[in-house]
């Protein structure tokens, strides 16, 4: 097998295993046999069971039965796991020399009895020792058949469980070197994501005055392993967090590792946090507190408990009983701070290594195990419900401080911290700066000095100002030369398709006969009645006498009615000038022959002495049948029109290796059937293909991939695979040109009625399993990619939307957050899935933008004219600039305007005579009219403005054209004029401008203020005036 399994670990931990047992201590001595049983349950992160495992093993083998009894050891796994333990399986007579029982392998039957293989084992341990008692680990209860049929054999054969629990923590609670290694990594990773994200985010909380929830904190903690320049060049794939990482602040405080960080804003206090990483199956555990402003009696307490940790460390040595640490560290307290006795945590820790918290060896009072060299203890001690007497508000009242870190008992010496964060009062104190002072003195400054400071701070806000508007002045740059550049390569490409004119497609003639030999020889025919010829679909109906045969696709539609003593039947046709149904075009083969339009026949509902039936009969068994032939036509066209356009595949090429990238339990969209259904996604050698329970498969070529986007569950409650294709594919009688994977990571629905407590233990585990389903799926999909990516050398990228750029809108009916990626604009978690392609994209128009609105909407124009423009509706208008920085970034050119323009005239106009569109200045007509004619221009030289001036015919033309759009000339020539004198006198300094304006006061003795702006406006009388200036479109 590809896993390797490394022999001499296991030879030595299974003879340690075996040397503990027959020494007979504790719950050793009163069993006979050793069962550890391994179901599969994914909820479980730590069990004994799997720990023994990963530790004789490293790796953790399910539905895994293993029965160590005085004489021989017997695995029962499936066939592969089997193959897997071959690696150390010892037959009879070629026994190790350590002296270790051979190795029964047991093959799992695919049924779930399993009958003949417990017989076996339960043999096995009636002949180990007395045969009467085997030990188990009584919390490891696995779910499923095989599991339950196991435990009712032990039952049923009388054996007597005896937990063994605690005696097996401590037979490998002893750490080797290879494990010392291990643990040591974990720890320097938790230091280092400790503090050079963790402590580092809440500086700059504090910093910035943030207001930041606890959850939310927590989890960047989360995200930040992901990063390799936290992990210390571990891989991140090795890497995974114990439990999700508990901060708490406020006054709301539990020194425990079963909480989870709750809603509310971090408070600026004593803030608390408890991380553990977990690196190859060992783990590690940090606890620092940091405080923000703290009280002299805060920092002596604090410093207190550095001291009481410090004496944990000594008393923490090989051979001590763990009680009497405890007992000694409790005196110290009670000897120095008496008061602080009460507050102390209940125990200081417990062994960590391959579970992150051994139950059987916590640091308390009552524990009689002795801690041995080579053990590694999460110590944590701190004191609780303090109480801050300079606090004024509810949250600043209550305080905690928490510290702890991983360590590793020695033979003599005082244990070793493996986290080596530094937890002095100036490491994890945070300081703010008082400024009151500096403020008093502020006040006291005269007002000669307040005056200089305003006439300052005013200079300093213009330079601001000044440097503020650079961007934007860049940015309008930009898209003046990409306007330039998009009229040109649009002029230039439409010029390269003229005479590539697409040909309406001619509507299929159908023809019900080709000679007179395939009519029929029906007697409704020679009895002038109406015949339905199924095979050929084909209506033969008299026509003045004469049997005429109309194919069904000529007919409309067909109504029947009775009126008194007659039916008739009346029968619609297909002729030029009728609308035929959408995108079908009403073009004949030979649209000037004569056409039939409708038929009407009747017929008597009376019997006539002599006929077998009723005249009328005939009509309806006629109405009956021509609904049922259309009804299948139609069925069968619309099949048909599916298929058309349908580019050809490649074959997928199978890859027969077992190790390809596979992804299990994930969902399609569209469904393949009405009901959605599971199914598994593995990448083969050209393509992927989706295999659902049913049996049914979808392939999807890499080469035919146009996106392939990651959507991650962060904010979502679905974790996405979507491919947007470049050729649509056809399944489920459809064709599809997104097709995406799924799963979900929540509950999508609440239910409301039910009445639960905010802090419900139930509500807050099954939000903490949440949180590890959702890390432990993004890490799945995560893998599953990165795999595809190597397997197709990079040919096949992954696309992860930035969701910081993501704005609302409603491509469709309903709103939802449209993310950017890297090459196209996407919302894949609502359906229909919204995917543009950016590199299609020929420009984007802002539709109603306006300052009492608060919403606007988005037009996106493609490089295809016949292709219909895509509409965003209900964009809040706060998006506007982030929208347009990254279409700016993108080089895509964007125009914004008040109203909503008819698009569908719009784009036929310029299909129609594109060479008269860009003639008239093609696309320049969107440019909103105080953009790039107006204030963007009035900094321009004066030989630019002339080179630029439209002529008067021209201005005349445009004016009347857009009459509507026609606006207060006069007021606007007044705002321009003004614009004008500001921006000549722009070069000035506020000073010399301030003496000016005093000048002109005193001249004027303080006239009205339409007289000082018409002597502003003689400052530039070389400035040409604005009309000639503004051009509209």
């Amino acid at each position: 097998m590809a896993v390797n399994l490394d022999k001499d670990a296991y030879y030595r931990r299974i003879k340690r295993l075996y040397t503990n047992w027959k020494k007979g201590e504790d719950e050793f001595g009163k069993i006979d046999a050793i069962v550890v049983s391994v179901g599969v349950d994914e909820e479980i992160v730590y069990a004994k069971s799997t720990a023994v495992q990963t530790w004789l093993f490293g790796y953790e083998l399910t539905d895994t039965i293993m029965v160590f009894c005085d004489t021989k050891i017997i695995f029962l796994a499936s066939k592969k796991k089997v193959d897997f333990l071959k690696q150390v399986a010892i037959t009879k007579g070629n026994e190790n020399a350590n002296g270790v029982p051979p190795i029964t392998l047991l093959t799992r039957e695919k049924n779930e009895s399993n009958k003949g293989n417990f017989d076996k084992m339960i043999e096995a341990i009636r002949g180990s020792k007395e045969g009467k008692k085997v030990g188990i680990f009584s919390k490891d209860k696995f779910p499923g058949e095989y599991m339950k049929s196991w435990n009712d054999t032990i039952t049923a054969e009388g054996l007597e469980k005896v937990d063994i629990s605690a005696v097996v923590a401590y037979t490998i609670a002893v750490k080797e070197d290879g494990e010392l290694g291990l643990m040591k990594k974990a720890a320097a990773i938790t230091s280092e994501v400790y503090s050079k994200f963790f402590k580092e985010r809440v500086m700059e909380i504090v910093d910035a005055d943030e207001k930041v929830r606890h959850s939310k904190l927590a989890e960047s903690v989360e995200k930040a392993i992901e990063e390799k320049k936290y992990l210390g060049g571990a891989d991140p794939t090795t890497v995974e967090m114990c439990y999700p990482p508990i901060i708490q602040s406020g006054g709301n405080y539990s020194l425990k590792f079963s909480v989870v960080s709750d809603k509310n804003h971090m408070h600026f206090g004593a803030i608390t946090c408890a991380m553990g990483i977990r690196y190859k199956s060992y783990c590690s555990n940090l606890v620092r507190t940091l405080m923000v402003d703290p009280p002299q009696e805060m920092q002596d307490n604090y410093n207190f408990l550095l001291l009481v940790e410090e004496e944990l460390l000594k008393q923490l040595k090989h051979g001590v009983k763990i009680c009497d640490a405890y007992n000694a560290v409790l005196e110290y307290v009670k000897k120095e701070k008496a008061d602080l006795v009460a507050k102390l945590t209940k125990n200081l820790g417990f062994a960590m290594g391959i579970e992150f918290r051994e139950g059987s060896l916590v640091l308390n009072a009552k524990n009689q195990f002795k801690l041995k060299k080579g053990m590694v203890l999460s110590i944590s001690l701190g004191f609780a419900d303090l109480v801050n007497k300079e606090g004024k508000k509810e949250e600043q009242k209550k305080y905690a401080l928490f510290i702890g870190d991983s360590v590793q008992i020695n033979e003599e010496e005082a244990a070793t911290i493996l986290t080596p964060v530094k937890k002095k009062i100036k490491n994890v104190g945070i300081f703010l700066k008082n400024d009151d002072e500096d403020d008093d003195d502020e006040d006291g400054d005269d007002a000669e000095e307040l005056l200089g400071k305003g006439a300052r701070s005013a200079a300093l806000l213009a330079d601001r100002t000044r440097n503020e508007m650079t961007a934007e002045e860049k940015r309008r740059a930009h898209q003046k030369e990409l306007a330039n550049h998009l009229n040109e390569e649009a002029k230039r490409r439409l010029t390269e398709q003229k005479g590539e004119q697409q040909t309406l497609k001619a509507r299929k003639s159908n023809v019900s006969y080709k000679n007179v030999s395939q009519m029929p020889r029906e007697k409704d025919i020679r009895e002038m009645k109406i015949f339905i010829d199924k095979k050929y679909e084909t209506v033969i109906m008299p026509v003045f006498g004469i049997a005429t045969p109309f194919h069904i696709a000529t007919i409309k539609n067909i109504s029947m009615s009775v009126e008194g003593d007659y039916t008739y039947l009346r029968i619609n046709f297909y002729v030029p000038g009728t609308y035929l149904g959408r995108q079908e075009g009403n073009i004949f083969p030979n649209p000037d022959a004569t056409f039939v339009k409708e038929i009407t026949y009747r017929a008597s509902n009376l019997k006539v002495p002599g006929d077998t039936s009723v005249p009328s009969t005939n009509l309806q068994n006629a109405f009956r049948i021509i609904k049922e032939v259309q009804k299948r036509y139609k069925t069968r066209e619309a099949e048909e029109k599916e298929k058309e356009g349908i580019v050809k595949q490649d074959s997928l090429v199978i890859n027969l290796n077992r190790s390809n990238p596979k992804l299990k339990d994930l969902y399609i969209r569209p469904n393949i059937a009405q009901k959605r259904m599971q199914g598994s996604l593995e990448a083969h050698t050209n393509g992927f293909r989706f295999t659902s329970v049913r049996g049914d498969k979808v392939d999807i070529l890499y080469n035919n991939i146009k996106h392939a986007v990651f959507q991650p569950c962060d904010g979502e409650m679905i974790i996405v695979l979507h491919f947007h294709l470049k050729n649509a594919i056809m399944f489920g009688k459809r064709r599809h040109t997104d097709v995406q994977f799924y799963t979900e990571v929540g509950e999508i629905t609440t239910d409301l009625g039910k009445h639960q407590h905010m802090h419900d233990r139930d509500d807050l585990y099954a939000e903490q399993m949440e949180r590890e389903m959702r890390h432990k799926l993004k890490s799945a999909f995560k893998n599953f990619i990165e795999k595809v990516e190597t397997l197709t050398k990079e040919e096949l990228e992954f696309e992860v939307p930035f969701r910081d750029l993501g704005f609302q809108g409603a491509p469709y009916r309903s709103t939802c957050l449209l993310q950017p990626t890297s090459s196209s604009l996407v919302n894949v978690t609502e359906w229909p899935p919204f995917v543009v392609t950016l590199d299609e994209v020929e420009l984007v128009h802002f539709e109603r933008v306006q300052f009492h609105l608060k919403n606007f909407d988005v037009v996106i124009v493609y490089k295809d004219y016949n292709k219909k423009v895509t509409m965003i509706n209900a964009v809040p208008v706060n998006s506007l600039d982030p929208i347009k920085e990254w279409l700016n970034s993108c080089d895509i050119k964007y125009t914004e305007g008040v109203q909503s323009l008819n698009w569908t005239k719009i784009m036929k106009t310029i299909v129609d005579d594109p060479e008269g569109f860009f003639e008239q200045g093609g696309w320049s007509f969107l440019d909103p009219e105080g953009e790039g004619s107006g204030a963007e221009e009035d900094s321009e030289s004066e030989m630019e403005d002339e080179t630029f001036n439209p002529s008067a015919d021209e201005e005349e033309e445009e004016a009347g054209e857009d009459s509507d759009e026609d606006y207060d000339s006069e007021t606007e020539d007044s705002d321009y004029s003004e614009e004008v004198g500001s921006e000549e006198e722009s070069g000035k300094d506020w000073d010399e401008l301030e003496e000016e304006a005093r000048k002109a006061d005193r001249e004027s003795h303080y006239e009205d203020e339409d007289t000082s702006t018409s002597k502003k406006r003689k400052v530039r009388p070389s400035a040409p005036p604005p009309s000639k200036k503004k051009r509209r479109t």
